[in-house]
């Protein structure tokens, strides 16, 4: 019984505590592979979103965070009116615009309306 307990011990030889300043060094750079490849990335994102939110103006158009894409066209500090098609209006919370984009995705508006359209493919 004794020579198990011996045998748990730690040895005198290699087995010594390590100083408290490598615990530290190495906590340390942990800390700073964490900001540099997660903490520094995030927060450069979060500000050019925060300025691309403060630079929308009216006519810009935008997508939202659920896939919506429309033009402003009208703003308060925080809901944004898009429209997404002709005479259609949504509000949106300013903070679920992600992106501005080019005015081809939202394509000219088309002033025919959508039942001549229909009717005109049905006769051709």
């Amino acid at each position: 019984m004794i020579d198990i307990a011996y045998a748990m011990a730690p040895s005198a030889q290699g087995g010594g505590q390590q100083s408290p300043w490598g615990t530290f060094i190495m906590l340390g750079m942990i800390f700073a592979i964490f900001y540099f490849l997660l903490i520094r990335p995030q927060q450069k994102r979060q500000k050019q979103h925060r300025e691309m939110l403060s630079n929308l103006k009216k006519g810009d158009t935008v997508v939202t965070s659920g896939g919506l894409i429309g033009r402003i066209t009208g703003m308060t500090d925080s809901v944004i009116t898009l429209e997404v098609a002709e005479r259609i209006r949504l509000k949106v919370m300013r903070s679920h615009i992600s992106n501005v984009t080019s005015e081809s995705l939202l394509g000219p508006p088309d002033r025919r309306g959508s039942r001549k359209k229909a009717k005109e493919e049905g006769e051709g």
